[in-house]
């Protein structure tokens, strides 16, 4: 590793730390996974070799589970396929995800041992399984995993203890990452990381972590180089200085993040933003009219009345019910409106819901709006190089093109360019997405200001004809890593 170097992070356990100055967008490494499954929800349409999303896959002869992309991406799979094929096949079913992937783990580390490269800084033993801080419930979970283990595991392969069973699905549990389709917007499956495993946690981290799996070349047979996380740098990084990551969004309160932080990965943070509670003041904020600021009566009122109508939002949401979505929005932002400031996180979470939801309704104007009104909420609360931030942007970009506003539009499309460059990279998809879309919108404004007629005549053409894909905002999870170790 050039850029970085194990080291006794005070108070966590071991950590990361940079030996040389590194600025922003620098990618301090890139990892394949030791190994990695596809979730069962997404075992039909998910490529189980490279992660990419088809309508049509080919599924394995033997197994009839296993799905992929074409022969090509079958036989890069096939060196870690082919004995969960033939254990799938005998056990009559295939287990679920956990159990499959503690399987993979096993069988490589049988067959190369627990360091397979140069570049490895960490064993699987030495990773951390947290079973003693497991809470009941999920010790249930453990111990039906561990019996389902034994049922799946072949009789020919190496025979492993019931410790060693356990510590490994206790890895995934707390060290697992969530992998994103092609487009990197939603989690399909997960893998283990042992490099990303060693990097400790900041609610304002100094690195983001992407999985890039959009830039390998198709014929690419060397199975594990299609799905490589890449670690980069936000801004500025000192020699020395330690290498964090954020395991939640930024966006909860101090009390939630820690709360989470606590029941997912078995830690306290201690972090200067939770310590110091810092913005949680302006993410529960009430408005000033007139300069006279809105009674706190008023605020705990609409604050609470938001957080049931959140609630029932989210419900017609599952349900698919969108004009209930946006009627139950609209009411809540019509109450909010005077009352809570424009950083109020359940004024945030409205407008971007309205702003997706009608959007995808096509009242593109009002969209718009919102849109706008998010992402001047967001850049007052995030770190200016936050992946979330640039993919409201984008999408608050995309909005305005879609209303007409091209200039709006374009600037907004340059402003969310600039942040993923950072945090995605020039080559993952949405990057090259979005630079497709920063280079369409630059040539309309051009026409824009030379004809404007012109130009509305042609934007109405292309919208019946081929719209501009419209990129929804990533959920937390498909950002979220899941992993924990001290």
């Amino acid at each position: 590793m050039e850029f970085v170097e194990v080291f006794d992070s005070p108070g966590k356990g071991r950590g990361l730390r940079a030996t040389k100055e590194l600025w922003a967008g620098d990618v301090l490494f890139s990892e394949a996974p030791f190994a990695s499954v596809v979730f069962d929800g997404h075992a039909a349409c998910v490529c189980h070799g490279c992660f990419r999303r088809q309508e049509k896959l080919q599924r394995c002869g033997q197994c009839r589970f296993a799905q992929y992309c074409d022969r090509t991406c079958q036989r890069a799979a096939w060196e870690e396929h082919k004995l969960e094929c033939a254990a799938i096949k005998n056990y009559g079913k295939a287990p679920n995800e956990s159990v499959r992937l503690a399987a993979r783990v096993m069988w490589r580390t049988d067959k190369e041992g627990s360091v397979v490269s140069d570049l490895q800084l960490s064993t699987m033993d030495e990773l951390e399984d947290h079973i003693s801080d497991m809470p009941e419930e999920d010790m249930k979970d453990l111990k039906v995993d561990i019996h389902n283990f034994l049922d799946f595991w072949p009789r020919s392969s190496k025979p492993h203890t019931v410790d060693s069973i356990s510590h490994i699905l206790g890895v995934i549990n707390c060290n697992g990452f969530m992998m994103s389709d092609q487009r990197g917007l939603q989690a399909v499956g997960v893998g283990l990381f042992p490099n990303l495993c060693l990097i400790n946690h900041d609610c304002w981290p100094n690195c983001t972590v992407i999985l890039n799996n959009g830039n390998q070349s198709a014929i690419d047979t060397a199975f594990h180089s299609q799905k490589r996380i890449e670690l980069h740098a936000l801004g500025k990084i000192s020699p020395g200085e330690e290498v964090s990551v954020s395991y939640v969004d930024y966006l909860n309160l101090s009390e939630d993040r820690r709360r989470l932080l606590k029941q997912q990965y078995f830690f306290d943070c201690t972090c200067e933003h939770c310590t110091n509670k810092t913005k949680d003041d302006l993410k529960m904020a009430g408005a000033e009219v007139e300069g006279v600021p809105v009674p706190e009566e008023n605020v705990k009122e609409i604050t609470e009345n938001s957080r049931k109508m959140l609630e029932k939002m989210e419900q017609a949401r599952i349900e698919a019910n969108y004009n209930e979505v946006v009627k139950i929005c609209r009411e809540c932002v019509e109450k909010q409106e005077n009352v809570l400031a424009d950083t109020h996180i359940y004024q945030l979470k409205m407008w971007s819901t309205l702003s997706e939801v009608l959007s995808y309704l096509q009242f593109f104007e009002e969209a718009a709006f919102y849109a706008r009104k998010m992402v001047e909420g967001y850049l007052k609360l995030y770190h200016p190089n936050n992946a979330q931030l640039g993919m409201a942007t984008m999408r608050a970009g995309v909005t305005h093109w879609q209303a007409g506003h091209i200039e709006v539009g374009h600037g907004m499309i340059c402003k969310a360019y600039a942040i993923l460059m950072i945090t995605q990279g020039p080559t993952h998809p949405i990057t090259k997405d979005l630079e497709a879309m920063r280079m369409q919108t630059e040539m309309e404004l051009r026409m824009f200001k030379q004809k404007e007629y012109v130009y509305h005549q042609m934007r109405e053409a292309a919208l019946q004809n081929q719209p501009m894909r419209m990129m929804a905002e990533p959920f937390n999870e498909s950002i979220k890593s899941l992993f924990r170790r001290k």
